[in-house]
């Protein structure tokens, strides 16, 4: 009896000991190991990733920059993939044997029993051919997507362009990217990524096992819609930017554009450019190669970027500070004999200007006028002062928006460069340099440094007597038109504004009678200055900043055309069709003769390494190595017929190879 109560106790043991068993293995495969859930869930329910279409994003006039068209992806579940005619499938997606092995070993490894994509952006045409056959290829399937598209191919800098995210990009958005997705990387795709990415949406669909859908599981009631992406109105005028590629066609340098009424941008020019459409498509991965192997760098975004000194164009704020400093009056004369002695050195000037005043100063572009005036405002409180007294001066400076970011809506927006009294002490020791040992940023050269954003920034606050707003290159969001509010707050720069009028006479004297007359348009007065960027490393940079009209100003501007010499002969010019053709939307005849098909036909990129280098002869204006001999920089009009009777020697002819005196950002934030 003891003996079979016994076993009866052994018995119910080993029955116990397999429940338990069962039981911990029923948990594990359920609970802890997904695989066999995710094979069962695969072998009947589907789930298709719904992407929403990016937002698109318009001109100020509604005019579509960049939309949406539709491309699909090819996807695989490894662990369901039976043998079928490869060669078949290969040819209908458009790879071969090797590539098809590639790409599948990459799937299988991210994982047997998950989708992943197998092959990315098939067009309209290929689709339709391998949705007839996908039954006979079991374990791929097809879902939908849109790419961007720029029906007019402008604005790449500005719009910038997307790309599959990285592992890191998938970590920092903590699980909402996944392999395959797509991000913004640039531009105004990357700064609103948030708001035109969408939300995605789910599709569950039931499917048998030869992966032919049977309808949507449970009628839809676990799906979520993809929610498109937000609308964004650009401030950009498609008119001039187009305008303004097609000028600087063949040349390096940059167009900035801006309303000074609002600080929106009207114009953003990077050149050299690229076609946008070349950044998406199958074919992207070499493009970008290309692009990045292009010696004159068109990925780089010069109009934020670019820092080159302002030249002369610093003049008009130099006045400005002094004049609210009480250091000058608009009646101020100094004696200009053709240069300025500072120390044992001498700054040249460009003209023998005699007995100037504030306005003539700016209208001549007297070296030797803004050398006194900036000498007598660092030594306004005695020599043994001057570290204190240029940090001031420093500290007005960056009010104007110089050596500071201004705030841009685009990502790695560079600082641009203005001195500190700390600069000097590690060059010349502390209490061991004055005003004479700067004296080159009187003139704007020097240590200074500016992009082409702050320089037409500089035009907008002279427009509006005192003060700017951010430039921003967004105007208004989705369908309510919401507009940033630090978009809409005024900047003050410290300056009375009865103190501007003078300033602003000197430049309008500058196209009417000075060095950039022959860019005078009729029926409108514009006001503006010429600067010559000093480059060590070759021909100098031509820079023209203006804004127009002088009463109740619409447009401010900065254009600089890379290794092209004064400020008169291709800068203005440029930048007085743009002017014309954003307030007429037409380009008039002007005295001078010039016109736009000439300055969009020149070619001034500087030779290639190796190429051998001829020195193109022309004048220079606002230069601190002026020889004395020279007058006045010749009008565009009289360059035009000069080009013409030489135009047999100007197509054998080399321009001199100069490297761009450009500095980057050390790091991008």
């Amino acid at each position: 009896m003891n003996s079979f109560f016994a076993r009866r106790y052994v018995v119910t043991a080993i029955f116990v000991t397999l429940c338990l068993t069962l039981l911990v293995r029923l948990f594990y495969m359920q609970i802890v190991e997904d695989k066999y859930f995710l094979a069962s869930n695969n072998n009947v329910i589907r789930k298709l990733i719904q992407y929403p279409a990016r937002g698109p994003i318009l001109d100020r006039n509604g005019k579509i920059l960049v939309q949406n068209e539709p491309v699909y992806d090819v996807t695989v579940i490894p662990h369901e993939v039976k043998a079928f005619d490869t060669l078949e499938f290969c040819r209908m997606i458009g790879i071969d044997k090797d590539g098809f092995d590639k790409r599948f070993a990459k799937a299988y490894k991210y994982s047997p029993y998950r989708t992943s994509i197998f092959e990315k952006q098939l067009p309209a045409t290929l689709y339709a051919s391998l949705q007839e056959k996908l039954s006979e290829f079991p374990g791929f399937d097809v879902q939908a997507r849109t790419i961007r598209t720029y029906p007019d191919s402008i604005a790449a800098h500005f719009l910038g362009y997307i790309g599959e995210v990285t592992d890191r990009d998938i970590e920092k958005s903590h699980g909402y990217y996944h392999p395959g997705d797509y991000i913004g990387r640039s531009g105004v795709e990357r700064a609103y990524e948030d708001l035109l990415r969408g939300q995605r949406g789910v599709r569950n669909v039931m499917v048998d096992s030869r992966n032919v859908s049977k309808g949507r599981f449970a009628n839809g009631a676990y799906d979520t819609v993809a929610i498109a992406g937000k609308r964004l109105m650009s401030s950009l005028d498609s008119r001039i930017q187009k305008l303004g590629e097609k000028l600087m066609k063949n040349k390096v340098g940059s167009i900035v554009a801006i309303e000074p009424s609002t600080g929106e941008i009207l114009a953003f020019v990077s050149s050299p450019g690229y076609d946008p459409n070349l950044m998406v498509g199958r074919e992207r991965g070499n493009n970008i190669a290309k692009l990045y192997n292009d010696p004159y760098n068109p990925l780089f975004i010069r109009p934020i970027q670019a820092y080159y000194p302002p030249g002369s164009s610093f003049k008009p704020l130099s006045a400005l500070i002094a004049l609210q400093q009480g250091i000058i009056t608009p009646q101020t004369t100094y004696f200009c004999a053709g240069g300025y002695w500072a120390g044992n050195r001498m700054v040249k000037c460009t003209h023998h200007h005699g007995t100037t005043n504030l306005t003539l100063g700016i209208a001549g572009s007297c070296n030797v006028y803004f050398c006194s005036v900036f000498d007598k405002l660092i030594n306004e409180n005695g020599g043994k002062q001057t570290e204190a007294t240029f940090t001031d001066w420093k500290e007005k400076v960056n009010k104007f928006g110089f050596g500071v970011k201004l705030g841009v809506d685009l990502p790695h927006e560079g600082r641009g460069n203005v001195p500190t009294a700390l600069h000097y002490d590690n060059i010349h020791g502390k209490n061991h340099w004055r005003s004479s040992t700067i004296i080159s940023l009187a003139i704007g050269q020097g240590e200074l440094e500016a992009t082409p954003l702050q320089l037409a920034n500089i035009e907008c606050t002279i427009a509006n007597h005192g003060y700017y707003y951010t430039p921003h290159l967004i105007k208004s969001i989705g369908d309510s038109n919401v507009i940033k509010k630090e978009f809409v707050e005024k900047h003050y720069v410290g300056i009375d504004p009865q103190y501007f009028e003078p300033v602003i006479e000197g430049m309008h004297q500058v196209v009417q009678e000075g060095t950039a007359r022959g860019s005078v348009i009729p029926g409108i007065d514009m006001c503006g200055k010429t600067g010559t960027a000093q480059n060590p490393h070759g021909k100098n940079h031509s820079l023209f900043v203006a804004f127009a009209p002088r009463n109740n100003p619409k447009i401010a501007i900065a254009v600089i055309v890379e290794n092209s010499g004064d400020g008169g002969t291709w800068a203005a010019p440029i930048a007085s069709f743009m002017v014309e053709k954003y307030l007429r939307d037409s380009i008039s005849s002007r005295p001078s003769g010039i016109t736009p098909k000439y300055y969009a036909d020149a070619n001034l990129l500087p030779p290639l390494p190796g190429a051998k280098p001829v020195i193109r002869v022309a004048p220079k204006a606002d230069s601190l190595n002026k020889p004395k001999g020279d007058t006045s920089a010749k009008s565009a009009g009289q360059l035009k017929s000069a080009s013409r009777k030489n135009k047999t020697k100007k197509d054998t002819a080399m321009r001199v190879l100069a490297s761009v005196q450009i500095k980057r950002k050390d790091d991008e934030q």
